[in-house]
C-alpha cells in the first residue's frame, strides 16, 4: 500500500484581492486532505520571514508547490525573498544540506499572455518551462525532483472565457493525486506543462 504524501502549497500573490485565478486555487487547496496551504504575503506582510519555521515546514512535507502569478518572467518578490533566505547553505544544499533531497517540486502559475506567445517564434521567445529554468536548477541543486509546471495561459481573459472552473477542477485532482502518490513521475517531468496530459500524469484516473 502506498504511503500518503504531505503537500505544501506556498501561495504568493502581492494583490490577492485582484486575483481571479490564483486566489481561488489557493482556497481550493485549503480544503484538500494532506495539503498545507500557506499565504506568504498574509503571513509576512513586512517580508520578515521566519526562516526556522519555513525550513521546518519543508522538512514536514513531501511535495513542495509554488503557487503564483508570473511577474516579469519570474516569481513575485516575496517568493524570491523566501528562496534567498530559506534555501540556505547547510539546509538545502552543500555537503550537509540534504533536507530537501528526493522531495517533489512543482510551480503552479498563471501567465497573462497566450500559450502561443511562449515559444521560440512567439512574443516572449521562450517556453514557460524554459523561463522557469532557474527554479528547475534550484530543484536540481537541492536534490528535489522537478515536475513540469501546472500553468494557465491567457489569465486576463480566463474568467470571461469560462476557463477557470475547469482549471480549478484539474488543480484539485492533481493535489489529491499528489497526496495519494498517484503521479507518473516520468510523464510529469517530461511535459512542457503538467496539465498538457493530466490524465496520463495521474495514475489510475
Amino acid at each position: 500500500m502506498l504511503e500518503n504524501k504531505k503537500v505544501l502549497v506556498l501561495f504568493a500573490h502581492p494583490s490577492p484581492e485582484r486575483s481571479e485565478i490564483n486566489l481561488p486555487l489557493f482556497k481550493a487547496a485549503q480544503h484538500i486532505d494532506g495539503v498545507t496551504a500557506v499565504d506568504l504575503y498574509a503571513e509576512y506582510p513586512t517580508f520578515r520571514i521566519d526562516i526556522d519555521k519555513e525550513q521546518q515546514r519543508l522538512r514536514e512535507h513531501d511535495v513542495i508547490i509554488f503557487l503564483f502569478p508570473m511577474y516579469w518572467y519570474s516569481t513575485p518578490s516575496l517568493l524570491k525573498e523566501w528562496q534567498d533566505l530559506v534555501l540556505e547553505y547547510g539546509f538545502a544544499y552543500g555537503p550537509e544540506g540534504d533536507e530537501l533531497y528526493e522531495k517533489k517540486f512543482m510551480c503552479a502559475l498563471t501567465a497573462g499572455g497566450s500559450e502561443k506567445a511562449y515559444r521560440a517564434e512567439g512574443y516572449n521567445h521562450f517556453t514557460i518551462r524554459e523561463l522557469l529554468q532557474p527554479l528547475e536548477q534550484t530543484a536540481a541543486l537541492t536534490g528535489m525532483t522537478y515536475l513540469a509546471p501546472f500553468a494557465l495561459f491567457g489569465s486576463r481573459t480566463a474568467v470571461e472565457e469560462d476557463r477557470v472552473e475547469e482549471h480549478i477542477d484539474q488543480w484539485q485532482r492533481l493535489l489529491v493525486a499528489f497526496h495519494y502518490d498517484q503521479i507518473d513521475l516520468q510523464m510529469a517531468t517530461s511535459l512542457n506543462k503538467i496539465n498538457d496530459d493530466l490524465e496520463s500524469v495521474i495514475n489510475g484516473r
